[in-house]
């Protein structure tokens, strides 16, 4: 029988600490990466970076909540939170953002309007 989309999405992916990845990953399911990622991320759900994860590359999602290193561009659909532990290296595209006291971020950011991740991950707004 095959899985509905719905269902793809409550899968939840984990890669944990001192596990490293490189290439893109494409993924309808829910991401936490506390481990080490070079490459790209396009999803359609929500990313949660933990503290000691780090990202080298472009994010694509529906919400994040980081709190690791970024270096890249992110877009997010939705909602993206920079926990007080969070490094960011690039520009942000979002809708809402939320930054704690202590982030770091060190780039450009453009809030608001329609943001689409499903354009096939070129992250253009819309």
């Amino acid at each position: 029988m095959a899985r509905s989309y719905e269902e793809e999405q409550n899968n939840l992916n984990i890669i944990g600490s001192g596990t490293s990845v490189n290439g893109d990953i494409v993924s309808n399911g829910d991401l936490r990466i506390d481990g080490s990622l070079t490459g790209n991320l396009n999803m359609k759900a929500k990313l949660v970076l933990g503290a000691p994860g780090k990202i080298l590359g472009e994010i694509y999602c529906k919400n994040s909540e980081i709190s690791g290193q970024v270096e890249g561009k992110i877009t997010v659909e939705e909602l993206l939170i920079l926990k007080s532990t969070a490094r960011i290296y690039g520009d942000i595209i979002t809708s809402k953002l939320s930054i704690e006291p202590g982030a770091i971020f060190t780039g450009s950011c453009n809030m608001g309007g329609n943001i689409r991740t499903d354009n096939g991950g070129d992250g253009s707004n819309e």
